[in-house]
């Protein structure tokens, strides 16, 4: 991929929008699978969202995650791949749920993708409502600290068979797709 060498074998530099060692090793875990002959290289570096701290829609969580990935572009070092994820939350026609956009750019072309819903309790949404976040809120309500860097609201209310880790490696997984199969999404006839 890039033309960096490292004992023989091709380096792939990904550089991701933030410094949450779950969304590092989410970005480095995904895109090495489909590398399995490189060596993945993977760092964090703080990336601003400029939407709210706690996005409330589906919308606002999606833009911010494009921004950190467009901010790591502007502002890192050449990579093969930029990479950010945002947590949000929206209130929907089955309830509050919270979810994750995901953000990657590879040769100023943009794949944008989406973890599934988890749903969320009224209470929890009412608590972000008010304007917290939502790792602070299952932090008190499971007498936890840092979840947010850990398995997330996702691994609390999964009973720790989802983690927030496992989910953005999946929503990765699928938003490399447009690099992978750049000759389908390239091409024009059908």
């Amino acid at each position: 991929m890039t033309t960096t060498q490292h004992d023989n074998l091709h380096c792939i530099d990904i550089i991701v929008g933030s410094n949450n060692p779950v969304k590092i090793n989410a970005a480095k875990n995904a895109i090495a699978q489909y590398y399995p002959n490189s060596t993945v290289r993977c760092q964090g570096m703080h990336a601003p969202s400029q939407v709210a701290e706690q996005p409330m829609t589906e919308a606002e969580t999606k833009l911010g995650a494009i921004n950190r990935a467009r901010y790591c572009q502007q502002q890192a070092q050449v990579a093969d791949f930029y990479v950010a994820m945002e947590g949000g939350v929206d209130q929907f026609d089955h309830g509050p749920a919270t979810f994750a956009y995901m953000a990657i750019i590879s040769n100023d072309t943009l794949s944008v993708g989406r973890s599934a819903n988890l749903p969320l309790p009224p209470t929890v949404y009412d608590a972000l409502a008010a304007g917290e976040e939502l790792g602070h809120v299952m932090d008190r309500m499971f007498s936890t600290q840092n979840i947010k860097q850990k398995g997330g609201a996702i691994g609390l209310l999964t009973q720790g068979l989802a983690t927030r880790e496992s989910i953005y490696t999946q929503a990765l997984l699928l938003a490399m797709t447009p690099f992978i199969n750049a000759e389908l999404f390239n091409d024009s006839t059908l």
